[in-house]
């Protein structure tokens, strides 16, 4: 406790002392007055008195014990421990760009673990910047580089009508007017152009538009469906867009608000009427009767004031949105790659044990049913998946899973549908003293695959088959085994992993004799 609270408190108790004394000796001597007059009265006081100090020495109690600095801690201890919840977009974001940096860990590949922590470090530098990003996003000949000149009111790009002008990004600073955020404006490689270059320009495009904060999607007519897609597929990720109908000075205005009313309809599920806005960036000039040619100046205004009132509006959220969801294609990006370093691995794992199952049915035949209990389901197989996935099970657990699976198996006929369809495929192949041996062996491997990539859906869904259950995952992995080019190069490696060492061995047993030999 602080020297001035000690001394408050030292002279705080002193007057209430002192104040109870002189309390005590007045109503004393006015109690002895009354009393034989109006004891009640008398009574009355002095319950009024112990009232009164004991409301004193509560109420400073409770200053001293509620604002201690300790208290306020204590009383949340006693409320019971809360979980440190993000509570904005930003949080959000950085708890997720700290997840992606635990995922990367698990990278293997050097080269896309360094890009994922570039790419997580400038969306860590986003979290603090201060500028607003806006992109020019449409077709070649919609005029966007015109419509960037004319908001920074400087030429800033080569202005023509050919298709492909601007071939990658290019930035500048832009300042509105009511808005204190410095915004970053982008010209974007046109869409929908030809060749391979056209392609390349347009995939530019595509991912600077994702990047954006807010997109300007600049059209010069009414939208067809091959522009359309585009902005349907950035509104699906959740880009805020502005639809700006350029070069509005080649209509008539009938024309024009039959064109608007158009493009409302098209896209009243992805924008709203209010951020469809017409322009005429580049008016053309008009000869007058004189023959005067002037150069109209450019209809901009009404784009200038809707983006002025969405960035005031809405620009915090628009910044925190677009970087809530640059962290969250960033972690989807590296769950991919760490599914399919595991599924490569576990891929490895199925490959070793489907031949080493081959193998031992083929050494020693059993009836099916006991060939995929000891080789198609393996539970040892199922624990070194489950590692790979970061799920520890025992081998008890493992032959639990193995057997269930093997049950599985019988009830959906997989295992006789398995025999049947490499039988057919073997027939051509082998011979027919070792047929029935091969047949087994091969299966046993057929099975074995199917279960490990059965158990790789299960875990890579946190030791869950879905709702479909067992059945449905062993129906989906049968069907894509039984594909005519997966079940070619499966006969073509079984036949050099397991029939041909079989038939070796066959024809090693039956050679004769020899004098010397003997």
């Amino acid at each position: 406790m602080s020297l001035f609270r000690l001394v408050l408190l030292f002279t705080g108790l002193s007057l209430i002392l002192g104040l109870s004394i002189w309390l005590v000796a007045s109503l004393y001597r006015l109690y002895i007055q009354i009393s034989f007059t109006a004891p009640f009265l008398a009574n009355f006081l002095l319950l009024l008195l112990i009232l009164l100090i004991g409301l004193l020495i509560g109420g400073f109690v409770y200053y001293f014990n509620f604002y201690t600095p300790g208290s306020s801690r204590k009383r949340k201890r006693r409320r019971g421990f809360r979980a440190n919840i993000p509570e904005g977009k930003t949080q959000a974001a950085a708890a997720n760009l700290k997840a992606i940096g635990q995922q990367v860990g698990q990278i293997q590949d050097k080269i896309a673990r360094e890009a994922f922590l570039k790419r997580s470090q400038e969306i860590k530098a986003d979290l603090a910047r201060g500028e607003l990003r806006i992109v020019v996003f449409g077709t070649g000949s919609a005029g966007k580089t015109s419509l960037i000149n004319s908001l920074l009111g400087e030429i800033v790009g080569d202005v023509n009508a050919v298709m492909g002008t601007t071939t990658e990004g290019q930035t500048y600073s832009l300042k509105l007017k009511g808005v204190g955020r410095e915004i970053l404006i982008t010209d974007t490689p046109g869409i929908l152009e030809a060749g391979i270059a056209g392609t390349q320009r347009e995939s530019i495009a595509r991912h600077l538009a994702t990047e954006a904060d807010l997109l300007l999607f600049v059209v010069d007519n009414d939208l067809r469906q091959s522009e359309y897609n585009p902005l349907y597929d950035l509104a699906q990720l959740g880009k805020r867009s502005l639809l700006v109908l350029n070069k509005t000075d080649l209509y008539t205005p009938e024309d024009r608000e039959i064109l608007l009313k158009q493009l409302e309809t098209r896209v009243k599920d992805l924008i709203s009427p209010a951020d469809i806005i017409a322009v005429a960036v580049s008016p053309q000039p008009v000869e007058l009767r004189t023959g005067e040619i002037i150069e109209p100046e450019p209809e901009i205004t009404p784009l200038i004031k809707r983006l002025v009132a969405v960035l005031r509006a809405e620009g915090e959220d628009l910044i925190a949105d677009n970087i809530l969801l640059q962290s969250h294609r960033l972690g989807e990006d590296a769950r991919k790659i760490i599914d399919n370093q595991r599924r490569r691995e576990a891929e490895k794992i199925i490959d070793r044990y489907q031949w080493i199952g081959a193998g031992v049915i083929a050494v020693t035949p059993l009836p099916v049913v006991d060939m995929l209990a000891t080789a198609a389901v393996n539970a040892q197989m199922v624990v070194e998946i489950g590692k790979i996935y970061g799920c520890e099970i025992d081998s008890e657990k493992g032959k639990e899973l193995a057997i269930s699976l093997g049950k599985t198996f019988i009830s959906l006929g997989i295992v006789k549908g398995a025999v049947d369809l490499l039988a057919r495929a073997l027939q051509f192949h082998v011979a027919t003293y070792i047929v029935g041996k091969a047949i087994q062996g091969v299966s046993a491997a057929y099975l074995t695959r199917i279960a490990g990539k059965s158990f790789i859906e299960y875990f890579r869904r946190d030791l869950n088959w879905g709702d479909g259950g067992m059945s449905e995952v062993v129906q989906q992995q049968f069907q894509l085994t039984r594909k005519d080019e997966f079940v070619k190069a499966f006969v073509k490696d079984a036949i050099t992993r397991v029939v041909q060492p079989m038939k070796d061995s066959w024809e090693e047993e039956l050679e004769p004799v020899t004098e010397e030999e003997w």
